[in-house]
């Protein structure tokens, strides 16, 4: 069912799956020079909350100009099918731009091209397409850079102790995760395969993968001392074993979600890296919005901002404590 905040409106038929809602938010201040359209947002699952954040920054972003929106989320992790079914939707309703955080970075590429060649402005938040030239732009966390702060701050943890890293990853063909193992791994100085690293498990990026992986982990190399973590949960969730096992090892992961900035504060994760969901949406319709107003088509793949949460600062490393970032964290 499509939503507006002033009245509803009457979607055309779609499958079963599609979780499709439409919103309009007329704002009293909106600048003049703005043209009222139809911006389309298409998210991942939002029962994760950073997805949920990422689209309530568009939308709110939106609002502020008076613009009609339209919103969707893919029912499961890789769900392309629901969002190529909301892009054709979005398409036929004459949207002018759209938002997309793509469930599959290739699944998504023909449809884009479909919008682009009928005049709407794409941009990609959270990842990129595959290439991500199909899109736009796009605005999203450097997980290259983010890996790379947590490699060094592990690194400069363990000073002059030989390191023995376990590496916790998920999926590496999903370029997120890749990005943050390659990262992280250049970040400590050394490549792929180096004697530093004890052993590598693939998690599902949630707490009980995490402990069992740093469970089987811990029983073939009770000798580690340094864990990077694909995420939060992950780190959580191993650290349940390392507390089990009565080990004293330094823990890493990135997102800076509230729960995991929680987690530096009370020592289960030494240090994390923060991205900024609330910047990816909100960019993005900003982005949108100047180039259908006549401005420059916005081009390009986009930092939307990292920092480092810890409350163990090193040297030559900017971060911010576990204080600050409760105050900037996202999600519960």
């Amino acid at each position: 069912m499509l939503k507006m905040t002033s009245r509803t409106l009457r979607s055309i038929a779609m499958p079963a799956t599609l979780a499709l809602t439409a919103t309009m938010a007329l704002s009293a201040g909106a600048q003049a020079q703005d043209k009222t359209f139809l911006i389309g947002i298409v998210e991942q699952q939002l029962a994760n909350p950073f997805f949920a954040k990422l689209q309530q920054a568009g939308v709110d972003a939106a609002k502020k100009h008076g613009l009609e929106t339209m919103t969707a989320e893919s029912s499961v992790a890789g769900d392309s099918a629901t969002q190529v079914a909301a892009i054709e939707n979005m398409i036929n309703r004459g949207a002018k731009g759209i938002v997309l955080d793509p469930a599959n970075a290739s699944a998504l590429v023909k449809i884009v091209q479909k919008a682009r060649d009928a005049g709407i402005i794409v941009v990609t938040t959270n990842t990129s397409l595959e290439p991500a030239t199909a899109a736009d732009a796009s605005y999203e966390t450097d997980n290259l850079a983010a890996g790379e702060l947590i490699g060094k701050w592990a690194k400069a943890r363990l000073g002059s102790t030989p390191a023995r890293i376990a590496m916790l990853d998920y999926d590496l063909s999903d370029k997120t995760a890749k990005a943050r193992h390659d990262g992280f791994l250049k970040g400590f100085g050394i490549a792929e395969g180096a004697p530093e690293i004890a052993g590598t498990a693939l998690t599902q990026a949630n707490v009980e993968t995490g402990q069992s992986s740093m469970e089987n982990l811990l029983s073939a190399h009770p000798d580690i001392n340094a864990v990077y973590t694909i995420n939060e949960p992950a780190a959580q969730g191993a650290f349940l074993a390392i507390k089990r096992a009565k080990k004293d090892i330094v823990m890493t992961s990135i997102d800076g979600s509230c729960s995991g900035v929680r987690s530096v504060a009370d020592g289960t994760i030494g240090a994390t890296v923060m991205q900024f969901p609330t910047n990816m949406g909100t960019l993005a319709v900003e982005a949108i919005v100047k180039a259908v107003n006549g401005g420059p088509k916005p081009t390009g793949v986009n930092n939307s901002g990292t920092i480092l949460i810890t409350d163990n600062p090193v040297d030559g490393i900017e971060s911010k404590d576990s204080k600050w970032g409760l105050e900037n964290c996202w999600g519960e």
